[in-house]
């Protein structure tokens, strides 16, 4: 590969998306679930005060759904596992704790950067899938359900 190609190529040969998507995928994935999910099951008398303080009816169920699409939901978007529907949990989730929780502040008190990151990426994966290298495929082509 010629400096030139490294440099100023933009990469979007098929096999390179594909690769880009599982290491998006899997990176983010893991950390999302081990770094920033884990800690969260069950979820503490504390998350569940904050949820309720945010409005949400039945605060322990919604809770133990932040904590879940949190956890499983990297989970699943790791492994390429129903990779749009768990990206629509983990976003949707995101989403409430960039603009509830951190008051949609990026930098200095809020500091919501890293729920925004989180919520770009499952947009990213809502619209891209998974990418050809997904565990999905495995098991819908044995099973011959799709």
């Amino acid at each position: 590969m010629s400096l030139r190609t490294l440099l100023f190529s933009s990469g979007d040969t098929p096999s390179s998306t594909d690769l880009g998507l599982l290491v998006l995928r899997v990176g983010t994935g893991l950390m999302l679930a081990f770094a920033h999910g884990l800690g969260k099951i069950p979820p503490s008398l504390d998350f569940v005060e904050s949820t309720a303080g945010m409005g949400f009816p039945l605060p322990g169920l919604f809770a133990w759904a932040a904590s879940l699409s949190e956890f499983a939901g990297g989970l699943l978007i790791a492994a390429g596992l129903l990779t749009r529907p768990a990206a629509f949990f983990v976003g949707s989730t995101m989403a409430v704790a960039f603009l509830f929780v951190h008051g949609g502040a990026l930098t200095g008190e809020g500091n919501g950067e890293l729920a925004f990151v989180y919520l770009i990426v499952a947009i990213t994966l809502m619209i891209t899938g998974a990418g050809r290298y997904y565990l999905d495929q495995v098991i819908w082509r044995r099973t011959a359900i799709l």
